[in-house]
């Protein structure tokens, strides 16, 4: 069992600076792509950001060049720096991560959630 634990969500004011954070535990051997979906009310969860095991990163559209991942494999941990923050990106932001199951025969990919963190946007 793989658990996620996130940190570092809060209230901030436009143009602020939020720096989340996602560490895995647990029994695996390792972990493919990582990522940060959010979820405003309303409105369906959507892709934030996402990194691969190798560090390749993919953006929304709506926070490239404001947010950054990254990831620290050797803590299982990945991180999302968002900057000139706006009030649009209030939502619950949630860690994901994609893993092998562990055994032998066709590889199974597992998909794990954390249990959100709150970031709101406000003056």
């Amino acid at each position: 069992q793989v658990q996620l634990v996130e940190s570092g969500g809060g209230l901030v004011q436009p143009g602020g600076s939020l720096r989340l954070s996602c560490a895995a535990s647990g029994s695996f051997f390792s972990i493919n792509a990582m990522g940060w979906y959010r979820q405003a009310p309303g409105k369906e969860r959507e892709l934030a950001a996402t990194i691969t095991s190798g560090g390749g990163t993919n953006y929304a559209d709506s926070v490239k060049g404001r947010f950054t991942i990254s990831r620290d494999n050797a803590k299982n941990a990945v991180y999302l720096q968002m900057n000139s923050l706006k009030p649009e990106d209030t939502a619950i932001y949630y860690c994901h991560a994609e893993i092998p199951e562990k055994g032998w025969g066709p590889q199974v990919l597992k998909h794990y959630w954390g249990q959100g963190t709150q970031v709101t946007v406000s003056s």
